[in-house]
């Protein structure tokens, strides 16, 4: 798999959110400009994401994730609990 380069989300001058303004298509290099918003979940920290993905793959299952991540059930409750308000300031 190539090393991709990670989409930035913040300006790096003042750390202010970015947004796409530009897509183009690989095949025939059609451009589309505009103003386009992140989507929420690029929005989130990577640790953030990472807790997503995590929470995705266990199939929702904060038992499964708790051993996995060798934390306490309530503890990962409360990093779901604290994902979930994230995003709906996000929506």
């Amino acid at each position: 798999m190539p090393d991709l380069k990670k989409l930035p989300t913040l300006c790096p001058s003042c750390a202010h959110a970015l947004h796409i303004t530009q897509l183009c298509c690989e095949n025939c290099q059609t451009k589309v400009s505009g103003e386009f918003p992140l989507p929420a979940l690029l929005r989130l920290s990577p640790e953030q994401q990472q807790l997503a993905l995590d929470f995705i793959k266990s199939s929702g299952s904060l038992k499964t994730m708790s051993q996995q991540m060798q934390l306490s059930y309530p503890t990962v409750r409360n990093m779901i609990d604290d994902l979930i308000e994230k995003l709906n300031q996000n929506a």
